[in-house]
């Protein structure tokens, strides 16, 4: 059975600094008709499972602990019993939202998390948050990044904990060395390419974008 990447978009909220803002948010399962792993866990868990299924979650992985990718994780993980795992550089971010409850390991740079016979390879991409990671799969031809990169430009660094001069070296050090027709399936929105992308990043360093 071939691996494959479902996908769900859930509505709610993002809340940090003293502000809220209405967000939707996608959320990814990568497995095949046994196993899986669900990227990010926003706003509805039921809608999460349904894509489940009676599949075996390996694992709920986090690209980054802001509240609107990790707020029902800890819901979720105990719901298809599962492990939470985030980089620990994002545990300042983590507690804001669940400070009584740890995820239940860690990601790692160059970490190879195995489902349905590939790989999902963890790439540190600090920026938008300090624990943010993107998870590579070269068979599928596709990197999950979070909110370091959408289609439109890199990840917001307006708020805490986030910084524009990272953000862009990890896109250009991490990100931009990936084939140009890896699919880019970011956290919120539509999915771009490695190549579209290192057409545009000179412009959105210029103008600070």
């Amino acid at each position: 059975m071939a691996a494959r990447i479902d996908h769900t978009t859930t509505s709610g909220t993002f809340s940090l600094d003293g502000q809220t803002f209405d967000v939707d948010n996608n959320a990814w399962v990568v497995g095949d008709d046994v196993e899986c792993v669900v990227i990010d866990a926003p706003h509805d868990v039921g809608a999460i499972r349904a894509l489940v299924g009676d599949r075996e979650v390996r694992a709920v992985l986090c690209t980054h602990a802001h509240d609107d990718h990790v707020r029902k994780a800890p819901e979720l993980a105990e719901a298809v019993g599962a492990p939470v795992l985030l980089h620990p550089d994002d545990m300042v971010l983590w507690r804001l939202t669940h400070p009584e409850r740890e995820p239940d390991g860690e990601l790692a740079d160059g970490q190879v998390v195995e489902v349905a016979g590939i790989g999902l390879r963890v790439l540190h991409t600090p920026g938008h948050a300090p624990g943010a990671v993107c998870l590579h799969s070269p068979e599928l031809g596709v990197v999950f990044t979070g909110d370091t990169l959408f289609a439109g430009g890199p990840g917001a660094t307006g708020r805490s904990y986030s910084d524009f001069g990272t953000i862009t070296a990890s896109i250009r050090d991490r990100l931009l060395p990936l084939p140009a027709d890896t699919e880019v399936r970011p956290g919120h929105g539509d999915s771009t390419t490695i190549g579209e992308v290192r057409a545009q990043f000179d412009d959105w360093v210029a103008r600070g974008y």
